[in-house]
């Protein structure tokens, strides 16, 4: 396995881009270089690999589900990105915490054994909805809290801003480099540390082991798999659906429209095919082509606990 290994976090709140950001880093990967990324999500059951998942070799994901990477008491994230490291050997390491997690914590952490040495932290990079800072949405003090570890603030969702919504939000940052985007597209020759490189290690690194996570098993195809959590910032629920199960995707818009939720990504298997979608603050889905063909995936987080029952009916009432 290498050592000193160049590590972006690539940190903001829920819904600024981030997850998009690190897809349009993966499309410009150097084709002699092999990357990972480690994915930590507020819920369950886990998206971000499914919306990322790529057709290519050189590129391994690996997740960590059920809140912030720096409050799981280490165990999970660190058997986590040990088992990714030692899968994926990469040159580059890419590592998305939870928009409800705490990334000043988490680069604290890259910083201490056993990742010292193993890994070389850059400075982060911070993605930041710029139509929200403009509208007077305060950042999350988790998020304020990381401004002072970042290398680049990347301003996304520039495309309906004024000359003063600009100014008005740089008002309330920093003087730190920055780049505005559409979509999160950030050309990867803007992402700092980008000309670090991994080193051969002299010795056996002791980093954490584990078990690997156990496959989805359905007793009955029929029926999902439904997992739930509440954390101080959020309550969470998720389903895994077996592949063989279409949904409607008209009907899927329509009931999320009747929740009142936060955050929204699902992987679909629909009449349309295999689609991708995520929305904030029960805005409208924007639905993309999907590659991955494992299981639907559906993970909303509210502010405060649902009914689980009228959930799953409701559901369940979506599928063809």
């Amino acid at each position: 396995m290498l050592q000193n290994i160049p590590t972006h976090v690539i940190a903001g709140p829920l819904g600024a881009g981030k997850t998009s950001l690190i897809r349009h880093l993966l499309s410009q990967r150097p084709a002699a270089e092999r990357w990972a990324v480690l994915i930590n999500e507020f819920g369950q059951i886990g998206l971000d690999a499914a919306l990322l998942t790529r057709d290519e070799d050189g590129i391994a994901l690996g997740e960590v589900a059920g809140g912030c990477l720096c409050c799981v008491n280490g165990a999970p994230f660190q058997v986590g990105l040990g088992r990714l490291l030692r899968k994926a050997r990469p040159d580059r390491l890419l590592i998305e915490p939870s928009g409800l997690g705490h990334p000043a914590q988490l680069l604290k952490q890259l910083n201490e054994a056993p990742w010292k040495g193993v890994l070389a932290v850059q400075p982060c990079v911070l993605v930041l909805d710029a139509q929200a800072l403009a509208a007077g949405k305060p950042l999350p003090r988790a998020q304020q809290d990381a401004l002072s570890s970042a290398g680049l603030l990347v301003l996304n969702k520039d495309e309906l801003l004024s000359d003063s919504d600009r100014l008005r939000v740089l008002e309330q940052l920093p003087d730190l480099p920055l780049f505005w985007t559409r979509h999160a597209a950030l050309p990867l020759a803007e992402l700092p540390g980008l000309g670090a490189s991994a080193e051969a290690a002299l010795e056996q690194s002791d980093i954490p082991q584990g078990l690997a996570q156990l496959p989805a098993v359905w007793s009955d195809p029929a029926l999902p798999i439904c997992l739930s959590q509440s954390q101080e910032d959020g309550w969470s629920i998720g389903w895994r659906w077996h592949p063989s199960q279409q949904f409607d995707l008209v009907r899927v818009e329509h009931w999320l429209q009747n929740l009142d939720w936060r955050r929204a990504k699902l992987v679909l298997h629909s009449d349309q095919g295999w689609r991708s979608g995520n929305g904030l603050d029960n805005s409208p889905l924007n639905w993309l082509p999907s590659e991955w063909r494992r299981d639907s995936r559906l993970e909303l987080i509210f502010s405060s606990p649902q009914d689980i029952a009228v959930l799953q009916a409701s559901l369940d009432a979506c599928r063809l």
